[in-house]
């Protein structure tokens, strides 16, 4: 497993104020759709494409378009749709899946409650979008998922990290032969005794969208 904190002044100016809790739920999915951005740049770096000749205005020229088959987005439910339009606006013509994992908070193990993502991944490039790798379950679940059906190459793209998720989630997959990869705005300091990001930037579902009792 690869892990690429992403080290950009505006990536670091968006995290400040995502992170202040007196950021209200607007301005803070506006910012989360724009850092997602940033970090879908730098996590699409080795997205697959393939050559073809075009003709410009003055000559003929070879360059590149993405690759069949399209790549496959996957939000992981609720809070990684906070994070699709931002990666979609960088990757429009990519397909897109759910996943809807749910964490224990006793347990802190992750489980499925719902997906809508083709049977057959066979060759598919997917990039997962969650926005917080803390204890690493749900993200480890959803690769194992992932590979599962037969996704050859996965990228997480996360918000913020911590060590011990990133961690966890290396050894929970150290027996699948497929290439994964972590992008991440930050590696935090750790994981409090609740499985949170410290200093963090709380609850990501809950400050995109509110408290739903």
């Amino acid at each position: 497993m690869r892990t690429h904190v992403v080290d950009h002044p505006l990536v670091a100016h968006k995290l400040t104020t995502l992170r202040d809790e007196s950021t209200d739920s607007p301005t803070f999915r506006r910012l989360a759709d724009e850092l997602v951005t940033l970090l879908a740049y730098e996590a699409t770096r080795d997205v697959r494409v393939t050559t073809v000749d075009i003709t410009t205005p003055v000559a003929p020229a070879t360059g590149v378009k993405l690759a069949a088959p399209k790549p496959l987005v996957v939000p992981i439910l609720r809070a990684g749709l906070g994070m699709l339009d931002g990666m979609m606006r960088l990757l429009p013509t990519a397909e897109v899946g759910f996943l809807g994992m749910v964490r224990n908070e006793t347990t802190l193990e992750a489980s499925t409650y719902a997906e809508r993502l083709p049977d057959d991944l066979s060759g598919r490039q997917c990039y997962v979008l969650d926005p917080m790798l803390a204890t690493g379950g749900t993200l480890a679940a959803a690769i194992r998922f992932l590979t599962n059906r037969g996704a050859d190459d996965i990228t997480a793209i996360c918000l913020l990290a911590a060590p011990e998720g990133c961690a966890r989630l290396e050894q929970a997959i150290s027996d699948i032969a497929v290439p994964v990869t972590v992008v991440t705005g930050a590696m935090d300091e750790r994981l409090n005794d609740k499985g949170y990001i410290v200093p963090g930037l709380g609850d990501a579902g809950d400050r995109l969208y509110g408290v739903v009792g």
